[in-house]
């Protein structure tokens, strides 16, 4: 179906197009590249400009650059505009104008992308919902999200994050949501922020981009909650929905637990009425995530006990905890690869889940976390309680080593200066039973403890 013609495209962006096109999709890159797409040629660690060539060749039907890129025709199909970063917000602005599906937004310390991913199933049954197929939520990942929506989308869902302040309400005002979240307040990218205050009026800020009279859907059983209310009321929101476990929230958490075969059980309130879920993902956290899910599909004015059997196809994505079992020497273990990212909360809340397994010996494999700045290392060794709780720890980089030396003696699995190191010793230690959970932040890049974790034994 096409996203994107000429016309609009050229409408969209101010730009010059020759000819004509159909734009069936869009790319930022060329290794995902499907024919049909219109190549955005962002600079970020590369310049796109470079990969136009490679584009074009590969089928895509027009490339969005701001220089003549290399070794390509005068006479290709280039949408020329002033600055390409510009252009795809543009073109993102003008998707979410015509589009007259309710739009959902989310952001927050942690779960805002699996609280996104199980709106994407909840709307989904509901009517034709639109997602990022990734965490794109950032200053190129949200124009993206939204230059890819399609005009017919009923729903949509809008993953908004941070690392600076700043950052949020931009994102917002783009999107224009008629529902915003805020999942939870904690210290992912403190060290950029200064405090949980300010992490807090920044996430708070996402109620900045609400349609007028929009639904903020806020975390009751945070500290910061009446200061979320107050932004978002003062921002124009019509109406606020408390979720969590307060008794005074409107979309409540009864009970959650984990059942023998690792799924995770819910029971939860929905504005007075007991809706009871299951999914296939352990973990305690992700109870709290479906709580907010639901939350925001009573403030797209949905019916959120209809939709919810739709989370018992939940599971967490790549490097977000899904389990796999992987062969060790004698027989098997069971791998939680969450390597993908690491907050405190979430680092908490991934310990606390790996208590919850049962096996032969739970084994955590931490890295370490980024941007908490001058409170990094009181975070780092404020994981020691949980952390404990596993059988055996292994440790990399420096911060986690301050972790690593407050463990009792017989907890110290190792610690290794990086995660390339550290990954044989964790190797040669796993014996069949055990259950081992990899976390870290991803310039941690515990990915590779995953990859030696999951070679074939010789």
């Amino acid at each position: 179906m096409t996203l994107w013609t000429a016309d609009s495209l050229r409408a969209a962006t101010g730009g010059t197009l020759p000819g004509e096109a159909a734009v069936t999709g869009v790319s930022i890159d060329t290794r995902s590249l499907a024919p049909g797409d219109l190549f955005v040629a962002l600079r970020d660690a590369r310049d796109g400009h470079d990969f136009v060539a490679e584009a074009l060749a590969k089928g895509a039907a027009a490339a969005m650059v701001d220089r003549n890129p290399p070794g390509v025709a005068a006479e290709a199909p280039l949408l020329r505009v002033a600055d390409t970063l510009e252009g795809l917000r543009a073109l993102g602005a003008a998707g979410r104008a015509r589009c007259a599906g309710r739009i959902a937004a989310v952001t927050g310390s942690v779960g805002k992308t699996g609280t996104k991913e199980m709106l994407r199933l909840l709307l989904g049954a509901l009517g034709p919902t639109h997602a990022a197929v990734a965490s794109y939520n950032n200053h190129w990942g949200v124009p993206l999200t939204l230059a890819r929506m399609p005009a017919d989308s009923a729903f949509a869902v809008i993953e908004i994050g941070m690392n600076n302040p700043g950052e949020i309400l931009p994102l917002a005002r783009l999107a224009r949501p008629h529902a915003v979240a805020v999942t939870t307040i904690g210290e992912a990218h403190i060290g950029h922020m200064g405090s949980l205050e300010a992490v807090a009026e920044e996430k708070g800020s996402i109620a900045g981009g609400l349609v007028p009279g929009g639904i903020a859907v806020l975390p009751r059983d945070s500290e910061f909650f009446p200061r979320l209310v107050a932004i978002a009321e003062s921002a124009g929101a019509g109406r606020i929905i408390g979720f969590g476990h307060d008794p005074a929230a409107e979309v409540r958490l009864l009970e959650a637990g984990i059942l023998r075969d690792g799924r995770t059980r819910a029971v939860l309130s929905v504005l007075g009425r007991k809706v009871d879920i299951t999914m296939p993902a352990m973990g305690l956290h992700h109870a709290a995530n479906a709580c907010c899910a639901l939350a925001l599909v009573e403030a797209l004015g949905l019916d959120a006990a209809r939709a919810a059997p739709a989370l018992a196809a939940y599971a967490p994505g790549a490097g977000r905890g899904a389990p796999r079992e992987i062969a060790v020497a004698g027989g098997t273990a069971l791998l939680i690869d969450e390597s993908y990212n690491a907050a405190p909360p979430a680092m908490r809340a991934a310990l606390q889940t790996l208590a919850l397994r049962p096996g032969a010996r739970r084994i955590a494999v931490l890295g370490d976390m980024r941007e908490l700045g001058e409170f990094s290392a009181a975070l780092h060794a404020g994981l020691a309680p949980e952390a404990a709780k596993a059988d055996l720890v292994f440790c990399c980089g420096p911060e986690m080593a301050r972790l690593h030396a407050l463990l009792p003696a017989e907890k110290r699995g190792a610690h290794a200066a990086d995660s390339a190191a550290l990954a044989p010793l964790v190797k040669d230690a796993l014996r069949p039973g055990d259950v081992v959970l990899v976390k870290g932040a991803l310039g941690s890049r515990m990915a590779l403890v995953v990859r030696a974790l999951t070679e074939s034994i010789s």
